[in-house]
């Protein structure tokens, strides 16, 4: 499951790990360098100084120095014997720690997920440069782009780690562990951008709750309802089914099988009879009967149907659904993301269902569906049985992502 996506989100990491592991090698042996520099520095003016008290004359000016930088930092030295001075210096000192606290506490609080793995020592490393990272995250850019993963959610993916990058300490030991933590922070800020939990929905709604499913054929919509019904059967609420893909006699007896098997009442016209009148009927049962949630089944008209989805506009006036949801199928990829804005538009989506995403190998649409329309992903569908649809849960995807 997601092994193309995996793939392309694994080379990116290690690519990057790798930089930042060159330039902290870089890091480290600049640091020795300026350290040896300082103290030969100071040896140098201390004899400098105690030339000076005792009346040595200075024949020779001292190596590694230019005569101009030895007379400032004498001269700062014999300042610093000053007392008043002293105690100046030592509060502007305490102003600054102060200073770099408070801002470290900022940037630690705002990147939770990730704060036991960054530097407690305030030192940050120059890191990555910005030119070689966007040569990074263009190459990122691009696998995503492969994987079916929406041009708007690889910006949102891109600028997320633009940000957790650059305000970062990083040592060495836990490079890895710091690189795939800003990335699980990136996806999950785009998976959990908005959520919904179905079954709360149901409790807290006016009975009956009414849910129109959409989207084109193909999809898995019909089973997916039957899922839903099976799901509300075991939390305890009745359910009643409405056929209102009349365009297709096939579309009716399908529905017609799942409520037989489960156990649920259907109500249904002949083939091509009013879907919306179907809708109404299935409504008013549902009132009649004490129901708690009707399921309206629609045709799957093609997003490019204009006749066709003004039909549906007019099954969404007549049967005034309560939560619309949009059923889009992983394996169409971008083809999924293109229908959901389409049907956002028409009709309004208030959450998604994404089938057969236990057969996408790139994963792409999982992670754009939901979020280029800003509805919550509800449930993903993993198998044929009706027990294979299960809550979306943005860990379930981490984990998948970035699991062995």
């Amino acid at each position: 499951m997601f092994k193309f996506l995996k793939r392309k989100i694994k080379k990116f990491e290690d690519k990057l790990e790798n930089e930042l592991k060159v330039e902290l090698e870089k890091e480290s042996g600049d640091v020795e360098k300026f350290d040896s520099s300082q103290k030969q520095d100071e040896i140098l003016i201390e004899d400098e100084i105690k030339k000076e008290i005792t009346g040595e004359k200075i024949d020779e000016k001292p190596k590694n120095l230019k005569s101009e930088e030895v007379k400032i930092k004498r001269v700062f030295r014999k300042d610093r014997v000053s007392k008043e001075k002293r105690k100046k210096e030592e509060e502007i000192d305490r102003q600054i720690e102060k200073s770099i606290e408070t801002e470290l506490k900022y940037t630690l609080d705002t990147r939770r997920s990730i704060e036991k793995t960054v530097e407690k020592d305030g030192r940050k490393t120059r890191g990555i440069s910005e030119d070689k990272l966007d040569d990074l995250l263009w190459d990122l850019e691009l696998g995503l782009l492969e994987s079916d993963v929406a041009y708007s959610v690889i910006e949102s993916i891109k600028q997320d780690i633009k940000e957790e990058i650059k305000d970062i300490s990083f040592n060495k030991s836990k490079v890895g562990d710091i690189i795939e933590n800003i990335l699980k922070n990136a996806i999950s800020h785009v998976l959990k951008s908005n959520e919904l939990d179905f079954i709360d929905f149901i409790k807290d709604g006016e009975k009956p709750v009414v849910v129109m499913f959409v989207g084109v054929n193909g999809s898995g919509k019909t089973l997916s309802i039957a899922k839903i019904a099976t799901l509300l059967k075991k939390k305890g609420y009745s359910s009643v089914m409405a056929a209102g893909d009349t365009f297709r006699a096939g579309a009716i007896e399908q529905l017609s099988i799942h409520a037989e098997k489960l156990g649920v009442k259907i109500v249904k016209h002949g083939s091509g009879a009013d879907p919306a009148a179907v809708a109404y009927d299935a409504v008013e049962h549902a009132k009649a009967k004490h129901k708690d949630v009707v399921l309206v089944d629609t045709a799957g008209r093609m997003q490019t149907n204009i006749n066709l989805m003004d039909e549906m506009a007019k099954i969404k006036r007549v049967a005034k659904p309560d939560l619309i949801i949009f059923v889009g199928d992983a394996l169409s990829g971008n083809d999924a993301v293109d229908q959901a804005k389409r049907f956002n538009e028409i009709v309004g989506i208030d959450g998604v269902i994404l089938t057969k995403v236990d057969t996408d190998a790139k994963g792409g649409s999982a992670l754009s569906v939901a979020y280029t329309i800003g509805k919550p992903l509800l449930f993903v569908g993993v198998g044929q049985e009706y027990e294979d649809q299960i809550p979306f849960d943005a860990q379930w995807m981490i984990d998948n992502i970035f699991g062995d």
